[in-house]
């Protein structure tokens, strides 16, 4: 994944997040994976395509 990419992934995931009302911690465990985990990918420091499955976007429609 680019890195252009990976910045939009974080911005996505943490705005459809917040609209969701869901916490880190929250989300994390909807997908799998620790809340430190959640926070990186926010940061834009990993990627996980469970986040955004976790809130109901396939990985394919995430707007580039």
């Amino acid at each position: 994944m680019s890195p252009r990419r990976l910045r939009r992934l974080s911005t996505v995931v943490k705005k459809m997040r917040e609209e969701q009302g869901l916490t880190q911690a929250q989300l994390a465990k909807k997908a799998g994976v620790t809340g430190a985990y959640v926070s990186m990918i926010e940061s834009g420091v990993r990627k996980n395509p469970s986040l955004p499955r976790a809130l109901g976007v396939p990985v394919g429609e995430l707007p580039e």
